[in-house]
């Protein structure tokens, strides 16, 4: 999210009426519904996590034990197992 001067964007009009409610504060205003973009989905995070979570899983069922995929992964072994579990799904 960026910030924008809204002398560089809004008519002068506009930001007459909106200092009327709130003059010289940040104001956010959030996106349309169509145009909102689901958690991770611009950096990448979700499909990292994504294949992080199915090498878990790869690797219990070859035998790893979980304290020691927590341990590997940097989790808690209570993590692992919800992993395991949204995987058996």
């Amino acid at each position: 999210m960026g910030y924008k001067n809204a002398i560089c964007v809004l008519p002068d009009d506009l930001i007459m009426a909106i200092q009327q409610h709130i003059d010289g504060e940040y104001l956010y205003i959030p996106r349309k519904e169509e145009n909102k973009k689901g958690w991770g989905e611009l950096s990448n995070s979700r499909q990292l996590l994504d294949e992080r979570n199915a090498t878990i899983f790869t690797e219990y069922q070859r035998g790893t034990p979980v304290p020691q995929l927590a341990n590997k992964f940097y989790l808690s072994p209570k993590t692992v197992y919800k992993i395991l579990s949204e995987m058996k799904k």
